[in-house]
């Protein structure tokens, strides 16, 4: 199995996503990859590796590039590089930290949608305060609008993910929503609503932002404006709530003899908490794996999407999709979409 992986997206390119690379060789004999990137920069990182070829470029997109004219634009960027790799079937799936809008771009324009997807979505996982129970999330971005027949497929794609990947037989399907009632919401939530009731899934009804982090469901389906503001909400308050935390132990030599005291429970909930712990956002409905790592991703959450991406080609995650609204039992579903 070879995977592409753009070796210069994200605020600690080229670093950690060799690091991360090296780790993952080590610990999967199979799998081989090849690195997009500067080649004079990427050899004195790599050392001694025959399992890591390198595609060279100088190129890159930038995080304040415009997505899609970037993307016509620089056709020798490491990104869109990495993807075309997997359009040409040198590699089995694409792994950037870059611009996330181009990324999208980029998996349009290389690999396209699979047939009967709208609009694909972008789907990382959260962690819940349950052990190991963290979430599927689509849409949190990729679609600033959204129908309710997009929020369907996004129910369809993510009930697959979460059996085939997350392993979790029956997986719940939640709709974020302003209440727990059938009624509540806007048109848009409240068609979704109907469309995920009728659908064969096991749909647990509407679900409130508050509610997200107690797990109440394995996937959670929004519209992309929804789904991206509730995303950084989270992220914003663990990332101030973190920073109130250190200032307040750091105060004083009390708290300071108190957290060393309960460094390893500080720590372990730390751990527990890491996003880098569950991978990268996938591109759902592309036509072949593409996975978005975080801009501020380190090593291990390059690690972690490897091994992310070798369970999505191993379960024939996108092979699944497509067969599924393809298959006549679904008749259903096209006829609503």
């Amino acid at each position: 199995m070879r995977l592409a992986i753009d070796a210069m997206g994200g605020d600690h390119a080229p670093e950690a996503m060799v690091e991360g690379t090296l780790k993952a060789l080590k610990e999967f004999p199979e799998l081989q990859v090849t690195l997009v990137g500067d080649r004079e920069k990427l050899v004195t990182l790599i050392g001694d590796q025959d399992r890591i070829d390198i595609l060279h470029t100088t190129e890159k997109i930038e995080g304040t590039d415009a997505p899609v004219q970037a993307v016509r634009r620089k056709k020798q960027a490491s990104m869109v590089l990495a993807v075309q790799e997997v359009r040409e079937k040198r590699c089995a799936a694409a792994i950037s930290a870059g611009n996330t809008g181009a990324l999208m771009a980029s998996g349009l324009f290389g690999v396209g949608r699979i047939k009967g997807i709208d609009r694909p979505a972008l789907a990382p996982t959260l962690p819940t305060i349950h052990q190991n129970k963290g979430f599927l999330f689509l849409d949190v971005g990729a679609n600033a609008e959204t129908k309710p027949e997009n929020m369907l497929q996004y129910a369809i794609m993510g009930a697959i993910y979460a059996e085939k990947v997350m392993h979790r037989p029956n997986p719940r399907i939640g709709l974020l929503n302003i209440g727990e009632e059938p009624g509540k919401g806007n048109e848009l939530v409240k068609e979704a609503y109907k469309l995920l009731s009728s659908a064969p899934i096991n749909f647990v009804g509407n679900v409130e932002s508050r509610e997200l982090l107690e797990g109440p469901a394995d996937v959670i389906v929004a519209d992309g404006f929804s789904g991206n503001m509730v995303l950084k909400s989270i992220e914003g308050t663990a990332m101030s709530l973190m920073k109130l935390l250190k200032e307040t132990l750091g105060s004083s030599l009390y708290t300071k003899v108190l957290t060393g005291l309960m460094y390893g429970k500080l720590k372990s909930i730390k751990n527990h908490m890491d996003t880098s712990a569950y991978g990268g956002a996938l591109l759902f409905g592309l036509a072949a794996p593409i996975i978005k790592v975080h801009g501020a991703a380190k090593s291990e959450a390059v690690y972690t999407a490897i091994k992310q991406a070798q369970l999505l080609i191993e379960e024939d995650v996108v092979g699944t999709i497509e067969k599924t609204f393809h298959d006549k039992q679904y008749d259903w579903m096209n006829s609503k979409a």
